[in-house]
């Protein structure tokens, strides 16, 4: 029997992936105009700062069915206004499909909204595992101090809807109330 080693290495400690196809991408401030509460504070901010960066192993082409994706975030710490760095946030374009996120380092809240726009939030520490089923979007807050590093699988055929977000947004956010952070349900 041949065994052979795999090309691609997850380092469990960090999230990095290697491997001669990870895909990365990055999103600075720049990249996020009117996804903040305050446009002015983020219009204000140097543009070129980094927000977030992913790194994934593309397993098949996209929209191929019964592959699944893997892959890293890496989002930084801080505020636009008293509102936490956080990504984009997207539903799946297939709408019939879940993903997993995990925790490696750092903290922060991994906000959900359903089609109906009800919204819910869930911690990230290290260590935990959060289930995003179907039919819901998703988005992750940096509340830390340091770059909050997460995993993430899901099916190759998802695909991300993130124009329904830029257009209706959350109907909540996550924002430093007193120095800790609150899920603020909008009008």
């Amino acid at each position: 029997m041949n065994i052979i080693d795999s090309k691609i290495t997850f380092d469990s400690l960090t999230g990095k992936l290697n491997g001669n196809k990870i895909v990365e991408t990055a999103k600075t401030i720049g990249d996020l105009k009117n996804l903040f509460e305050n446009e002015t504070a983020r219009s204000e901010m140097e543009q070129s700062k980094l927000a977030y960066r992913v790194e994934f192993y593309p397993s098949d082409e996209e929209g191929t069915k019964g592959g699944l994706f893997f892959g890293t975030s890496y989002l930084e710490s801080g505020k636009v206004g008293n509102e936490y760095f956080m990504t984009k946030g997207h539903f799946h374009a297939e709408r019939d499909t879940a993903e997993f996120y995990w925790c490696i380092k750092g903290k922060g809240v991994l906000l959900l909204m359903d089609e109906y726009r009800n919204c819910k939030a869930e911690y990230l520490k290290p260590g935990s595992l959060h289930y995003i089923n179907r039919r819901i979007a998703h988005r992750v807050c940096n509340i830390g101090e340091e770059t909050l590093v997460f995993g993430a699988c899901w099916p190759s055929n998802a695909g991300h809807d993130y124009a329904s977000i830029l257009t209706e947004g959350f109907s909540a956010r996550v924002l430093c109330i007193n120095d800790e952070p609150e899920l603020i349900e909008k009008n």
